[in-house]
């Protein structure tokens, strides 16, 4: 398998050229900004929307925290798991950097001498970005956004066929989306234990402990929320 896309006429090397050949003819500095996104900065940027999810589902509280807060964990164990399931698949394959097979080739990045196929950023970006949308459809959107520029960017650096990229896409995808039912049935009561804990409880809700110690308790003046009050406050979809 290591020869793979190894010929220089077939449309996977064709695209590797036109889109890494836009990093010759950028600026200096505007590679280096490339270099740094596609290396760090869009993965970083993905966390950063899960975080900021799950600071909004523990601020909100309420009976849907648990399984939400459940659902934003699963972004990052299936992001791990997607890497795990592609060591196997990039001995198998065996394919080589393009750099390696290709000459002139704008590298951005330089000591990738791993294989190639299948992307593990592409991999990590994607089973992130599509598990944050099981739990959050707007936040999971825009991640995905992110993921596909990750994706452009690893080729724009000449650290990786299309091909890769795409096999990349498509084993987060997978991952996130056929694992999400059984991790959720395992990590949402996990969840709802943290939640009654006096201790860790504020990791699921805000409102856990007040909710906890005042739940059978009549409070004057206290009233529930209006089913379009809560409707419209609550963004997640599991």
């Amino acid at each position: 398998m290591a020869g793979l896309a190894e010929s220089g006429s077939n449309p996977d090397v064709e695209l590797l050229y036109d889109i890494n050949g836009l990093a010759k003819d950028a600026p200096h500095w505007f590679d280096r900004v490339m270099e740094f996104v596609g290396e760090y900065g869009l993965l970083f940027a993905i966390v950063l929307l899960v975080l900021w999810c799950w600071w909004g589902v523990r601020r909100r509280g309420g009976e849907d925290a648990a399984p939400n807060v459940a659902a934003l964990v699963w972004a990052p164990l299936a992001a791990g798991v997607a890497v795990l399931v592609n060591v196997p698949i990039r001995g198998f394959v065996e394919r080589p950097r393009p750099f390696k097979s290709h000459e002139g080739l704008e590298v951005l990045v330089e000591g990738k001498n791993d294989f190639s196929f299948v992307s593990d950023h592409a991999t990590l970006c994607m089973a992130l970005a599509v598990g944050l949308f099981v739990a959050n459809r707007k936040f999971g959107i825009a991640a995905i956004v992110l993921a596909l520029f990750g994706g452009f960017a690893r080729v724009y650096m000449g650290v990786h066929y299309p091909t890769d990229v795409v096999g990349g896409f498509a084993l987060g995808t997978a991952v996130a989306l056929l694992l999400s039912p059984v991790a959720m049935a395992l990590l949402t009561p996990l969840t709802r234990a943290v939640e009654r804990s006096p201790r860790v409880g504020w990791l699921i809700s805000a409102r856990g402990r007040s909710g906890a110690a005042g739940r059978g308790a009549v409070i004057p003046g206290a009233r529930k929320e209006s089913g379009a009050e809560t409707s419209g406050e609550r963004d997640l979809a599991a």
